[in-house]
């Protein structure tokens, strides 16, 4: 049951009976059902309450409550042969209504929404499967397909968001996981399950009306859990990974509130045991996440703040470096000499990173992994005079170093 109140007209909708739908109005005294197959009444609730309709059984009347008026001669006609509301004359249904732009949704960030860009075909399908994530029967397909088609709904995330229940349903979803996560019994299907959550969530935390909001409801810290496992199994690790997805997300925007979020909560310690720890993927967008975080003037200064932070994030940048050279990765050691390049501009990690450079980044061993990326070796040859460092002298000791043999010092 659920209610809405605007200029004057107090509306209240809910469920009557089997499969049907009622709403009353007090404006005009009267009360209305319509006969709408489930599931399709919940969709029907939901628009209603959106858009502020009146229906005025006795005049005809259809009031947009919020957003002008429409109106459609005749009554509103129950028991319609597709199950759904339609007006008379004409027996438009609402979803034709609403692709026609007469009346406009008005819940906040959800104004001029075309959700595809497509016919009301592909409209009503996607306001089916954010409806059937509501129901226990049919939460599971339609988070697979919506997680599926995410790419083709532009504003599914103020869909998903402003939708009754769905961000409650999705949390859900997250929480139910967590008695499988200690100890480890997490199966590959609960683990995708969950996944085509997260997937959602990170559509959510991308798009620029829901992004604040959901840092606001400080959604982010429902997955630092997954984010905390330490299993290796591969249900574990596409777990770790998807959840990373939704924070590299929001790094993505560059925007500063949600590196003031982050850096209020557990994120960089957490990014650091998995850059150390985790699968190549999963190093790659905790590093990168790291990075945005470096990039953004705040971050740069609460890292360099003290050094227990930034020994803490270099000792894992020189490890990482180590172990680059016995399985090498252009795209990680890309966003590893970014953080170094960003770093080397405090004037105190400067002086620092004089001192704990790894060497393997001006000898040989990155030549080939480079060699056709212009960018990346710029940045390297920008960190290496940042911190006075000659790459062609060292590279003279280091080649001088290795006709010697191992074991032989330089003399002096």
């Amino acid at each position: 049951h659920c209610s809405a109140s605007s200029a004057g007209v107090s509306l209240s909708v809910g469920t009557v009976g089997q499969g049907g739908a009622g709403w009353s109005c007090e404006r005009h005294g009267c009360d209305s059902f319509a006969k709408i197959a489930a599931p399709r009444w919940a969709v029907f609730r939901a628009v209603v309450l959106l858009l502020g309709l009146c229906a005025a059984c006795a005049g005809g009347e259809v009031a947009a409550v919020k957003g002008g008026a429409a109106r459609a001669g005749g009554g509103l006609r129950g028991n319609t042969a597709a199950g759904f509301v339609a007006f008379v004359p004409g027996a438009r249904p609402l979803s034709a209504v609403l692709a026609t732009g007469a009346i406009a949704m008005q819940a906040p960030g959800m104004q001029g929404v075309d959700p595809m860009n497509g016919g009301d075909q592909d409209k009503e399908k996607l306001y089916q499967l954010v409806a059937e994530l509501s129901r226990e029967e049919t939460r599971e397909t339609a988070l697979l397909e919506l997680s599926k088609k995410r790419e083709t709904f532009p504003d599914l995330a103020p869909i998903l968001w402003h939708s009754f229940g769905t961000t409650a349903t999705l949390l859900q979803e997250i929480v139910c996981i967590y008695p499988l996560l200690s100890p480890p019994q997490l199966t590959a299907h609960a683990s995708n399950r969950v996944c085509n959550a997260l997937a959602l969530l990170q559509c959510v935390a991308s798009h620029q009306d829901t992004r604040q909001l959901f840092l606001k409801a400080h959604i982010p810290l429902f997955l630092y859990p997954f984010l905390n496992t330490i299993s290796k199994t591969r249900p574990f690790e596409y777990l770790r990974l998807t959840s990373l997805g939704v924070i590299g997300a929001l790094v993505k925007m560059d925007d500063s509130d949600v590196i003031n979020f982050l850096l209020t909560t557990e994120i960089i310690p957490l990014c650091l045991r998995i850059m150390e720890n985790g699968s190549d993927l999963s190093k790659t967008v905790a590093t990168f996440i790291v990075q945005k975080i470096l990039l953004d003037d705040t971050g740069l200064n609460y890292i360099c703040a003290t050094a227990e932070r930034f020994f803490a994030v270099s000792n894992v940048l020189s490890n990482m470096i180590q172990g680059l050279t016995k399985e090498p990765s252009t795209r990680l050691l890309k966003h590893i000499i970014r953080c170094y390049l960003r770093l080397s501009e405090n004037a105190r990690a400067r002086d620092a990173l004089r001192h704990c450079l790894p060497e393997q980044l001006w000898d040989a061993s990155f030549t080939s992994c480079l060699r056709e990326d212009a960018s990346t070796k710029r940045w390297l040859s920008q960190l290496m005079f940042a911190v006075g460092v000659d790459p062609s002298a060292q590279g003279q000791q280091a080649q001088q170093q290795q006709q010697r043999g191992p074991g032989l010092a330089p003399p002096h």
